[in-house]
């Protein structure tokens, strides 16, 4: 991975503020959230500063390693919360609050997901509840390289697909019952990309 030179050739979105008008969904995407300034050095010290693991799912009785690199952030006095986790940094700080100033909520954890190149990416799912309760919030913020993130309904099959491209320095909030009712994915490419990083706060019961 090249550092200093990648924000050169990010791309910030051009769309402003945009309400979806999607059945049983909650959806805002908020372009140039961060400027492209600010969004160049949150990249470069989220990429240099983080420290990244790999993580593990099973399926089916099988162990499998996502393809992508994570990291987890919580405040310490969540039940169950690691007491020897990482403590926030003034970046990751400084993002929340700007997110948590936009939303009028307060988000008490953290997941951080680099996709390295084409080959990382995120299937159809929807989050896991037993950590956030039904219907969580969930507000995005991406740092890096455009990537495609698309919804599909879970019960209704004729209701098209939605396709939303995350620029440098967007912000997503998915809401109400989103998450009920749509699956969302992160989908691999094979086009040379360059690094993206996702930040999804979250108010949550229990650590990753």
């Amino acid at each position: 991975m090249t550092l200093f030179n990648d924000t050169e050739l990010f791309t910030a979105g051009l769309a402003g503020k945009k309400v979806f008008d999607i059945p049983d969904s909650e959806l805002i995407l908020i372009d140039n959230f961060f400027t492209k300034e600010e969004s160049d050095r949150f990249y470069e010290r989220i990429l240099r500063k983080t420290k990244w693991r790999e993580y593990e799912m099973e399926i089916y009785d099988k162990t499998y390693t996502v393809p992508r690199m994570i990291s987890w952030y919580e405040d310490k006095d969540n039940p169950g919360a690691d007491p020897k986790g990482p403590d926030w940094t003034y970046d990751l700080l400084t993002i929340r609050g700007r997110v948590e100033k936009e939303t009028q909520l307060d988000f008490n954890s953290l997941l951080l997901n680099l996709y390295r190149n084409g080959n990382d990416g995120v299937g159809w799912h929807s989050d896991k509840e037993h950590n956030t309760g039904p219907n969580p919030i969930i507000a995005s913020v991406t740092f890096g390289e455009t990537r495609m993130f698309r919804l599909r309904h879970k019960y209704s099959k004729e209701i098209p697909q939605v396709e939303i491209p995350l620029h440098h320095g967007s912000f997503l909030l998915m809401a109400g019952t989103t998450n009920s009712f749509w699956q969302h994915q992160v989908p691999k490419t094979a086009r040379d990309v360059l690094p993206r990083i996702n930040l999804t706060f979250r108010r949550t019961n229990r650590n990753i």
